[in-house]
C-alpha cells in the first residue's frame, strides 16, 4: 500500500490538495491494516485522513529547499524503471 505515497515536495507545479489527500489516505490505510473501514471505524478513519492531509499541506508550505524543482515525467519515469528492475 505505501508505495502509492510519492514525495510531494519540491515539485514544479507543487502538490495538488487532491495528491496529499492520496497520500493520507494511504498512510491512514496503511497504519489501519484495512483499505475499507467497516461502519463503525468509518468516522475515526476520515477524520484521521483529513487530519493527516491537513498537518501535510501544513509541513509542504513550511518546508524550503534551494534545489531546483523536480520534473513529474522524469521522476515517473524513474519509478516505471525501478519497476521494470524488480520484475
Amino acid at each position: 500500500m505505501c508505495r502509492n505515497i510519492r514525495t510531494l515536495h519540491n515539485f514544479e507545479p507543487h502538490a495538488t490538495s487532491d495528491e496529499v489527500h492520496a497520500a493520507a489516505l494511504q498512510y491512514v490505510r496503511k497504519i489501519a491494516g484495512t483499505t475499507k473501514p467497516s461502519q463503525a471505524n468509518a468516522a475515526a478513519f476520515e477524520a484521521a485522513v483529513e487530519e493527516i492531509a491537513h498537518t501535510t499541506q501544513h509541513l509542504l508550505d513550511a518546508l524550503v529547499t534551494t534545489a531546483p524543482p523536480k520534473n513529474r515525467e522524469v521522476e515517473a519515469e524513474k519509478r516505471r524503471a525501478r519497476y521494470e528492475a524488480r520484475t
